[in-house]
């Protein structure tokens, strides 16, 4: 009976990791379903527009523009789960030992600067910067590029889809500033189930408001880590006043893009190979000694895993 509840909790455990994924996939996909009703059928409202040579050329710029962020948003996602920045199967070599170096006794390895433990992901970080729920993997050395080309087109997007949805809330507020139009945008699912407006009327409120929320969290998010990157630092990092790896924006941009990181925004297809190696950090001030870091152990190993259980091999 353990066995079998062992097991069923371990299948639960290993299906709620793709939820995330699944429900921002969901998210991504209705509202570009509802932004391109928007323009393909509802836009413009006027009938005698609708047919017309300028109405064909404006769908089609919009609905280029939405497959353009669609696809960026997609791809980046998809190699941002691919490229995993744990240090599973990276050789830390014995002679790089030096300041800032550590031991993590859930890997029983000595770990380079700016990398920490995950017990999320089960396995410590390159550059870890913060374990992110929506995707369910670390943001850290190999894939903070596509996070961040990620959340910059998921900003974007929304705030086209704000633009666009302007005309719902247009509509919604045709009556004036009443009750049902005020519950209607702030609390649609409550007027839905008390029968007070159409599934139809309740799905584009729904996603409008989704929309407004989630452009402002996202922006802020994006803008919070852009100003990180102008720094030098992780999130883990953001606390601290000392900014020891910073080495000027320009340099920093890099470290984070790679070395064409003025295209590396654009498309994730486009190569900007990145300039270090996540282990040794070329740094501009003395870092602060923590205890942990005189910590013994033993030297240099590839840290592989089996399971949950990280082994050593020399």
């Amino acid at each position: 009976m353990i066995r079998l509840s062992g097991r069923v909790w371990s299948r639960a455990e290993s299906c709620c990791q793709f939820m995330p994924i699944v429900i921002n996939t969901f998210l991504v996909l209705a509202i570009t379903a509802e932004v391109m009703y928007l323009v393909v059928v509802e836009a413009p409202r006027e009938p005698g527009e609708k047919h017309g040579e300028w109405s064909a050329v404006w769908k089609a710029t919009h609905i280029a523009s939405q497959l353009f962020m669609l696809g960026n948003i997609m791809w980046n996602a998809r190699l941002f789960l691919k490229r995993s920045p744990s240090i599973r199967g990276v050789f830390l070599e014995g002679a790089g030992f030096g300041q800032g170096w550590k031991y993590c006794y859930s890997c029983e390895t000595h770990i380079p600067p700016r990398c920490s433990h995950c017990f999320d992901c089960k396995a410590c970080v390159l550059r870890r910067d913060h374990h992110c729920v929506f995707f369910g993997q670390c943001v850290g050395f190999r894939n903070y590029r596509y996070f961040l080309s990620c959340l910059l087109y998921m900003s974007a997007g929304l705030l086209y889809a704000v633009v666009l949805n302007s005309e719902v809330f247009m509509l919604i507020l045709q009556e004036g500033l009443t009750l049902h139009s005020t519950m209607l945008l702030l609390m649609p699912w409550i007027m839905l189930l008390i029968g007070q407006v159409t599934p139809r009327a309740f799905l584009f409120a729904f996603i409008a408001d989704t929309c407004v929320v989630g452009c402002l969290c996202v922006s802020a998010f994006l803008l919070f880590h852009v100003t990180l990157m102008l720094r030098g630092q992780t999130t883990r990092e953001w606390y601290s006043s000392r900014r020891p790896y910073s080495l000027g924006w320009r340099r920093n941009v890099c470290e984070c893009l790679g070395q064409r990181w003025y295209l590396a925004w654009l498309c994730p297809l486009i190569p900007s190979p990145l300039p270090g190696d996540g282990i040794h950090f070329q740094v501009t001030a003395p870092l602060a000694e923590t205890p942990s870091t005189a910590a013994p152990g033993p030297p240099g190993k590839l840290a592989t895993f089996s399971g949950d259980r990280p082994q050593l091999h020399s």
